[in-house]
């Protein structure tokens, strides 16, 4: 088949189909699903954390009237949604013209273009914001500039800055928190624990993270449940983290997990890079002289999406790693979920799986020994030593 054959294909049913992909956003996770079952994903949703307003909440009020008696030098805003939400409450309170009018006269940093939208809507215009988005840059540009002694206001979105304030503080500066709002553990629990389960069964391909908090908030359930060791295997190995930045990644990297993330921190990027990542790691091979994709749910036979049921998925990941040798009943059994001891549903999950692929010849039955892959004879030497 030639390569245009193949873009067509995969054209038709997208390059995410076969896939199940986890979604751990709060927000925007409607926005997020959507994009990846456009490219044929599966999606698996579960909030890992909810977002509480502070508009009652007596520490932001009283931050605002503190910048609104005494003037800052700085105020960084991080977020467009805790600056608009900063402002809002002010409205509330009835602070909200005596809050922009002190923020006219400071120097006002935005940590990247949507953030410079909600400070432009508000009438207000930022001195300065830098192309990469990032926090750090923020950070050098203050620190370049001098804080000793300087009163420097920045708007928290959600979570701590790891080492942001710190650094500041340690220049000289006296640092006043805006908490704009908290992120707080999900108050149905339930979506979490299914979407962890799936995890450390791989019953997913991929798990995405649009904020640091949410990363943390799973590993923190998952130590509450003993599941923190197999959730980092699982994430190590089988299961691909994707980050929309490397924010959202610390909580990750700190337990030592490597994560991808796209070059500009935007969902459709973070899809995309995703459309890359999880075809590349599909196994591909030669049977029977189809050209047979494995996916997380589904296989692609020349192109053809067929979806399989897990017990197939398993039998067949277990023959693709040993392509044209013989894999015992025995073998096959240890790979069936929760199958027992009775061979008898090997035949049975091998009868399903053959029906689900549509082609009974890609798999071999080899009488009294077990089952192979029919690989093409070209392909032997290449697999020899799979």
């Amino acid at each position: 088949m030639d390569d245009e054959q193949q873009q067509a294909g995969q054209t038709e049913h997208g390059p995410l189909a076969g896939f199940t992909v986890g979604v751990t956003a709060a927000r925007r996770a409607d926005e997020l699903g959507a994009l990846l079952q456009r490219r044929g994903a599966a999606v698996l949703h579960a909030p890992a954390l909810r977002i509480v307003p502070l508009a009652d909440d007596g520490e932001l009020l009283a931050a605002t009237k503190e910048i609104i008696d005494q003037s800052p030098d700085v105020v960084v805003a991080t977020t467009a949604i805790g600056f608009r939400g900063w402002v809002e409450a002010a409205d509330g309170w009835g602070l909200g013209e005596q809050l922009l009018e002190r923020l006219r006269g400071v120097e006002l940093l935005a940590r990247g273009p949507k953030v410079k939208g909600a400070i432009r809507a508000a009438g207000l215009t930022e001195e300065w914001s830098p192309s990469s988005e990032s926090m750090a840059e923020v950070l050098d540009r203050l620190l370049e500039e001098g804080v000793d002694g300087r009163r420097v206001a920045v708007q928290l979105h959600g979570e701590p800055l790891p080492g942001f304030v710190e650094a500041l503080r340690a220049g000289g500066a006296e640092v006043l928190p805006v908490p704009v709002y908290r992120w707080m553990p999900p108050e149905d629990i339930g979506p979490v624990d299914r979407l962890l389960d799936a995890v450390v069964s791989r019953g997913v391909d991929a798990l995405t993270f649009t904020s640091a908090p949410a990363a943390a908030s799973l590993l923190s359930r998952a130590e509450e449940r003993g599941l923190l060791a197999e959730l980092l295997a699982a994430l190590s190995h089988d299961v691909l983290p994707a980050c929309v930045g490397p924010v959202t990644a610390l909580p990750l990297q700190a337990r030592g997990v490597d994560t991808v993330q796209p070059q500009r921190f935007r969902l459709g990027p973070l899809v995309q890079l995703l459309c890359q990542e999880l075809p590349a790691r599909a196994r591909s091979l030669p049977i029977a002289g189809h050209r047979v994709e494995i996916r997380g749910h589904a296989v692609l036979v020349d192109d053809d999406l067929k979806p399989v049921p897990p017990a197939g998925m398993s039998l067949l990941r277990a023959l693709s790693r040993r392509p044209g040798w013989v894999v015992a009943r025995a073998e096959l059994l240890r790979a069936l979920p929760g199958a027992g001891r009775d061979e008898h549903a090997v035949e049975t999950a091998m009868a399903r799986l053959r029906t689900a692929l549509g082609a009974p010849k890609l798999i071999q039955t080899v009488v009294k020994r077990g089952y192979r892959l029919a690989l093409d004879p070209a392909a032997d030497a290449k697999y020899a030593d799979a």
